[in-house]
């Protein structure tokens, strides 16, 4: 889950990436409807606890989608650097996008 190194071909990378979003709008909106409002509404000690476990559970989600990130952009022959390509305005997400659509390469990595 942690592991930044080696390779994910496009199965291994996109099931979980379907998965995680799936689960997380079905979480947030359970989230939600048990506490009556949104996450981010804070008013007593039971809703900052809901709150810093959503968060918590969201950086680790992040990290591990880092890291598979990581590995899909070294399948496709590529530095795990690519990684930071949205920062270029506009163009960078849509060009990761389809890093990530590649084929696999024959790689440094494998």
């Amino acid at each position: 889950m942690f592991n930044f190194s080696g390779t994910s071909n496009r199965p291994d990378y996109w099931w979980p990436v379907i998965i995680n979003a799936i689960l997380g709008v079905i979480i947030g909106a359970i989230l939600q409807i048990a506490l009556g409002h949104s996450i981010d509404t804070i008013s007593n000690p039971a809703d900052a606890a809901a709150n810093i476990g959503y968060n918590i559970m969201g950086i680790i989600v992040w990290i591990a989608t880092l890291a598979l990130q990581i590995r899909r952009l070294h399948d496709t022959d590529r530095s795990g650097w690519w990684v930071f390509l949205p920062i270029i305005p506009f163009i960078g997400g849509i060009w990761l996008f389809i890093l990530f659509l590649l084929p696999t390469k024959q790689n440094r990595w494998s």
